[in-house]
């Protein structure tokens, strides 16, 4: 999208670069020059939507396996797989059609689209983004989470999870052993971290100590905005103050706060099965890809306290720093 290096004196944005991210062309002409940008322009991409366009979405496995054959290296298949599926769903080519998620063609994507102005078709209106057992539709992982005390926990290897648990048998509950099951624990298991949410700590003394202490020195934050839950936007706050990686979650009939709006969320659509179970892998990859930015420029924090406050430093002792 963009001419110049590091070097020059100017950046200037490509034509195609224009087009995109311009509100004045037309819906057509704007979806071209995504797919150009995010799926042609790109080796890899190019590969991998030639082989499986007109198809359902592979599962996460043979999408690994087709990208080592299209030469991307090993170590760089799994995200390349996670951004490949994030690039289709925003520029529209992952789209749900008889009860699937299915890559299709150009064509149709430009068929789908009117003449005159406004949003490109799939693209997501806020910012967001297999080789494993089936999910459990039900919200109940197939591993037994093991109890975990604070002794044992690892925290440069621990992601805590943040979100509303509610009692036994409560619709907080279910929502909240579905994302784990289904979503979180499989999206990070690439990434080498554990997932522990404040019902997993097992130790005696406060739990609200245990839980702050999680939240200034785990590697990883991912916070479920889900239900508006007020205990949700303290614990964020705290791990905003301190500057340390967080992706935000939220289902998608929910609306996300006026502070928190500008800040990359993965929305998930939980209103029924048929709406939910065909995106888990693509659920999945916008996570995944998330957490990867997160881990890998841990000082390009985003948040409130950063943006209005940026030379605020909070210090904690036994707690990570990036600053």
């Amino acid at each position: 999208m963009i001419e110049g290096g590091y070097q020059a004196d100017h950046l200037k944005i490509t034509a195609d670069g224009l087009k995109a991210v311009d509100t004045d062309p037309a819906p057509r002409e704007q979806a071209k020059a995504r797919v150009k940008l995010a799926i042609e322009d790109i080796a890899p991409f190019a590969g991998l939507y030639a082989r499986f366009v007109s198809n359902k979405l592979p599962a996460r496995a043979a999408l690994i396996d087709a990208a080592k054959d299209v030469d991307v290296a090993d170590e760089m298949s799994e995200e390349c797989v996670d951004t490949f599926i994030v690039n289709l769903r925003f520029v529209g080519l992952l789209q749900t059609l008889s009860g699937a998620e299915r890559i299709i063609t150009v064509d149709h994507l430009l068929d789908s689209l009117p003449a005159t102005l406004g949003r490109v078709a799939g693209a997501p209106s806020s910012s967001t983004h297999s080789g494993r057992a089936a999910p459990s539709v039900d919200g109940r992982s197939e591993r037994t989470h093991a109890i975990v005390t604070t002794e044992q926990a690892h925290f440069e290897t621990t992601c805590f999870y943040v979100t509303p648990i509610g009692e036994d048998g409560s619709d907080q509950r279910k929502h909240a052993d579905l994302f784990l099951g289904s979503l979180i624990e499989p999206a990070l298991e690439q990434f080498g971290l554990k997932v522990v949410r404040a019902d997993m700590i097992d130790k005696p003394g406060t739990i609200t100590r245990q839980i702050i202490e999680y939240l200034l020195r785990s590697r990883l934050v991912i916070a479920d905005l889900s239900f508006h839950n007020p205990n949700v936007f303290y614990e964020l706050a705290l791990r905003h103050a301190v500057r340390l990686p967080v992706v935000q979650l939220v289902r998608a009939a929910d609306r996300i706060p006026f502070d928190l709006n500008q800040i990359r969320t993965v929305r998930i659509d939980t209103s029924g099965l048929h709406e939910f179970v065909p995106k888990i892998e693509t659920y999945r990859s916008e996570i995944a890809s998330q957490v990867r930015r997160a881990l890998d420029d841990p000082d390009a924090v985003d948040n409130p306290i950063t943006t209005y406050y940026p030379s605020m430093r909070v210090h904690i002792d036994g707690a990570p720093s990036h600053s």
